[in-house]
């Protein structure tokens, strides 16, 4: 992979990798830097797809790094999306392509914290309401610090940018007003455009090509304060075995959630499976003593000042008790994520306490007080 110099290199020991070189120490003159081979050169990197073979970790980071400075046209990135779309993604191609884009995005230092994302990989084409950002504001109500990584809706009526900017949130990517609110409420809102500078580059192919591409597949993983723990939900187990063995690569504590009909949430709806790094279950909404809900008590609203009723009414506790369960039942497992120990009915009540109490909707206040554009 690397091209070494011609002089002795048995001694030689490669110790440090950064902007596209590779140094070397025990050498005649002390880290002289040498141009690595990485494959950067389109043709062979379509090349190596075509034939089937995967790109590295290192190789995919690289790749990000080259679109980002603009270095591929569209039609270059038109080729290799659509080829790794027809070839099938590999777990170290997705960690080398979210590398590159959390190191070319802006960074967000929650270093103090060990805080969760709850978040759904979108394209159920579902249109449920906003149960994962309710779900947050639960679990930041119990004493628990949430980063919130989001976009406007893709598929649905509403997506989580979209509520937040309909109670009047003005976006920041300021590390210290991002800090002075999770402090305040355990809450952070990152909207994703302000930090996924790398999607810039990939949004105009995406819009292009409209279809699915792996970058669809990224948006989980590039929360860019690298949660100590996530909450996924995913569409489908073949989503949850991929995002799984990302997860268990990043080291991260993770609970992946899937609705065996298809919903990228515990809908309760039915069966649902989890995966976390310490198990692997399918859950009837029975097991937590909940009923099951129909299809048409999850949707989302008609129009953004619908969508915001809803999640409204379920903060304050007004919402129809189905709801109230299916927004419960994803807090408790995001909380036993963090609470490995705990049972799953102990998060559960964990969760509804901080619902019931009013500590979730105080969270809510708080945020958009500090947030908002008024200020």
């Amino acid at each position: 992979m690397y091209q070494q110099p011609h002089t002795n290199v048995k001694t030689w020991r490669p110790v440090v990798l950064t902007a596209g070189l590779l140094f070397y120490t025990h050498s005649p003159a002390n880290h002289i830097p040498i141009k690595l081979k990485y494959i950067t050169n389109m043709k062979q990197i379509l090349t190596k797809i075509t034939n089937g073979e995967v790109l590295t970790r290192e190789q995919t980071c690289q790749i990000v790094r080259h679109i980002a400075d603009g270095e591929y046209n569209d039609v270059q990135i038109s080729a290799l999306l659509t080829g790794l779309i027809m070839r099938g993604i590999k777990v170290d191609e997705v960690l080398g392509l979210r590398d590159g884009l959390i190191e070319t995005g802006q960074p967000v230092d929650f270093s103090p914290y060990r805080v969760i994302d709850i978040v759904g990989t979108g394209g159920d084409n579902k249109n449920t309401f906003n149960i994962s950002t309710c779900a947050c504001f639960v679990v930041a109500g119990a004493g628990y610090k949430v980063a919130k990584h989001g976009n406007y809706a893709a598929t649905s009526t509403s997506g989580a940018s979209n509520v937040m900017e309909h109670h009047g949130v003005q976006f920041t990517a300021d590390s210290n007003r991002l800090r002075r609110s999770m402090e305040a409420c355990n809450f952070a809102y990152l909207h994703a455009p302000l930090f996924a500078h790398g999607m810039k580059a990939v949004a105009p192919v995406r819009k292009m090509l409209q279809i699915p591409t792996c970058f669809n597949l990224l948006g989980p993983l590039v929360n860019p304060c690298r949660p100590a723990y996530q909450l996924l939900g995913v569409a489908n187990l073949n989503q949850m075995r991929l995002y799984s063995s990302v997860y268990e690569k990043l080291g991260i504590g993770y609970g992946i959630v899937n609705s065996i009909d298809g919903y990228d949430e515990i809908s309760l709806t039915g069966n649902f499976k989890v995966k976390t790094n310490t198990m692997e279950k399918i859950f009837r909404p029975a097991d937590l003593g909940l009923p099951t809900v129909r299809p048409e008590e999850l949707y989302g609203g008609a129009t953004p000042d619908e969508a915001a009723e809803i999640f409204n009414s379920v903060l304050e506790n007004r919402c129809t008790e189905n709801r109230k369960n299916v927004v419960l039942a994803n807090a408790a497992f995001a909380i036993k994520v963090i609470e490995r120990d705990k049972d799953i009915n102990e998060c559960l009540a964990i969760a509804r306490e901080s619902l019931e109490s009013g500590r979730a909707l105080t969270c809510l206040k708080t945020y958009v007080e500090l947030n908002s554009k008024n200020l």
